[in-house]
């Protein structure tokens, strides 16, 4: 039976009884991991193979914000503290090379400590482009505010994450980088016109279009469709999305729990699946409002599922790499910006 096309986030440590009986039936085509899941590798190890378990796929994408700096879900004893994407940002104003080859090295580490968590998918790059007078959700996220160099140090970390064998996921596509607004708690509204947001946000998105995830942005552009953000535009996403940047890869909503979309959840999802998205990303762990996403989500079929499967098929055993090195290359590198 095909999958449920939604990613669900779950409530703790491990899978409860209601959890499990609950995924076994909805057959989401994947999962999320957040800090209230992450205890130790051992744990890790468990929970990651429970959920696959439930839903009867080896495969079953299990993803997780794993970036570095501010959003970094692995935290504490057992995990290193990862650099933000400012900081290759910031060696590449002195060498573009060698900020691209850290950012590949520190891609390569991080998937290796994710596969071996069982963790399949990262959700970064963030290749949004900031501007003055934006909000600070995205800050240091972000590689630089040069739309060539965000797209260069993007292309390493998508690199780096397929040679370990981990999916990235692109984002916050067509761009976030502009909002004034954090769309965890508000609709970010950015009255930029269409030529200028393709010379600028756009242009990482349409550079690495071939990556195989991306995430959307609840965001208005009002020259494009004043009426919807991204994630529930069709106009966005049929002109923007699949047209301008030509991206032909899995696209999953930003999560729809956030603040910035109004509605019940049954009008998000069908709002966010009618527009063109493949699949709806629900990460709280109200089981109430888990029901009425998984009830009103469809499941994959058509271009949707064959864009997700496409994705997957882009998994590859990880290649041979000197992780340890390439961890000592990174820490040398950034003990000097």
């Amino acid at each position: 039976m095909s999958a449920r096309a939604v990613i669900f986030g779950l409530d703790g440590l491990e899978l409860t009884a209601e959890e499990h009986a609950f995924f076994k039936d909805a057959n989401p085509w994947g999962f999320i991991l957040f800090r209230r899941n992450c205890e130790s590798p051992e744990q890790l190890r468990k929970l990651t193979a429970s959920l696959r378990n439930c839903v009867g796929r080896a495969d079953a994408p299990i993803l997780i914000d794993q970036e570095g700096g501010r959003v970094q879900r692995l935290q504490g004893e057992h995990w290193r503290k990862r650099p933000p994407a400012a900081s290759f940002g910031t060696i590449s104003r002195q060498n573009p090379a060698t900020a691209r080859d850290l950012a590949y090295d520190n891609a390569r580490v991080m998937a290796a400590e994710l596969k071996d968590l069982g963790i399949n998918v990262d959700c970064t790059p963030c290749i949004d482009v900031p501007v003055d007078g934006s909000h600070d959700i995205i800050g240091d996220r972000a590689f630089a505010r040069d739309p060539w160099v965000v797209a260069q140090l993007g292309q390493s970390v998508i690199d780096g994450m397929l040679d370990g064998g981990v999916l990235p996921v692109v984002k916050h596509m067509p761009g976030h980088g502009r909002a004034k607004a954090d769309s965890h708690l508000a609709l970010p509204v950015v009255d930029v016109d269409r030529t200028e947001l393709e010379r600028t946000d756009f242009a990482p998105f349409r550079a690495l279009a071939h990556a195989p995830l991306a995430m959307t942005a609840h965001i208005v552009f009002t020259d494009i469709d004043p009426t919807a953000p991204a994630t529930a535009s069709k106009t966005v996403i049929d002109e923007v999305i699949r047209g301008t940047i030509g991206f032909d890869g899995a696209l999953m909503t930003d999560d729809i729990c956030m603040k910035a979309l109004k509605g019940t959840f049954t009008e998000r999802v069908r709002a966010s699946i009618a527009a063109g998205c493949d699949l709806i990303l629900h990460c709280l762990r109200d089981m109430d409002e888990m029901r009425e996403v998984a009830a009103a989500t469809p499941l994959l079929s058509g271009k949707a599922r064959e864009r997700c499967d496409r994705a997957l098929a882009m998994l590859k055993p990880s290649k041979p790499f000197a992780i340890a090195e390439a961890q000592s290359r990174v820490d040398a590198a950034l003990a000097q910006v």
